[in-house]
Formats: structure tokens, C-alpha cells, sequence
């Protein structure tokens, strides 16, 4: 067999694994970070009993983000919903540079320049900028 068609034989064979092999997947971070690392825990938002969403606090670039991710089994059963990612101070107290959208699967809050203090992600079901009345909201844990 001459050396083209070979060649050639051998591209139709390998095109398939080519083809069934999946990318890697991407890992999210802030548009005004690249690096970023998680500290403390992950925190679990519940909303009538489902859990909706998932909140991490990060650290990077000298500042503080809060991140909320839509779980997929939520996704697929609601049709809207609201999420609102922030870091928050104080004790739990002041909210920083909070970050709100809808029917989006993760939000990431603006970096919040409080690598010296004490914060928390906070993550909630609502339209910001504060958790309101109703909405349903969860912290991290304390990161000093």
C-alpha cells in the first residue's frame, strides 16, 4: 500500500477518538482575577427545601470574592430565579461590593479590598443589594 493512502487510513481511524474525547473543563473565576483560591467552606443555599446554589468565599489579586453556583437539578426545575453574590463584613453585618443577575448559573461579587479583615461569602435568592425580607440567604464561615 503506498504511503498517502496509509496515511489516510490511519487519520479515519484516529478521527472517532478524536472526536470522543471530551474537553477539559474550564474552572470559573472573576473577570477581574484570573487566580483566584477558595478559603474556608462551602456553604449550601436551601430554598423550599431544594438546595439551590452553592457559596465559596475566594481570595486573589488582594481581594475578596464571593461566588454563588446554580445547581444543575435546580436549574432544570425552575424557569427564573434571582442570585446575589458579596462579601461581607463586620460580623456578618456589611455587605461589600455585592453582585446580583438572574436565571445565570454562577455570579461571582466585585473583589472587596478587605484581605484584613474578617469576612464571609454571603450568597442569597433575592435582587440585591441587601438580603430583603423574604429572600432566603447563607454565609460561609468567619476567614481572618
Amino acid at each position: 500500500m503506498p504511503i498517502l493512502p496509509k496515511i489516510a487510513a490511519v487519520a479515519a481511524l484516529a478521527l472517532p477518538l478524536l472526536v470522543a474525547v471530551p474537553g477539559t473543563a474550564q474552572a470559573s473565576t472573576p473577570s477581574s482575577c484570573s487566580s483566584v483560591t477558595q478559603i474556608g467552606s462551602t456553604a449550601y443555599l436551601t430554598v423550599g427545601g431544594e438546595t439551590m446554589a452553592s457559596v465559596k468565599q475566594y481570595k486573589g489579586c488582594g481581594k475578596n470574592y464571593s461566588y454563588i453556583y446554580v445547581w444543575q437539578g435546580y436549574r432544570s426545575a425552575h424557569s427564573s430565579w434571582d442570585v446575589c453574590a458579596a462579601i461581607v463584613t463586620g460580623g456578618g453585618h456589611d455587605v461589600q461590593d455585592p453582585m446580583c443577575d438572574s436565571n445565570v448559573t454562577e455570579v461571582w461579587s466585585s473583589g472587596a479590598a478587605t484581605l484584613s479583615q474578617c469576612t464571609q461569602a454571603l450568597g442569597w435568592n433575592g435582587t440585591g443589594p441587601i438580603p430583603f425580607a423574604g429572600d432566603v440567604a447563607v454565609k460561609t464561615d468567619v476567614r481572618c
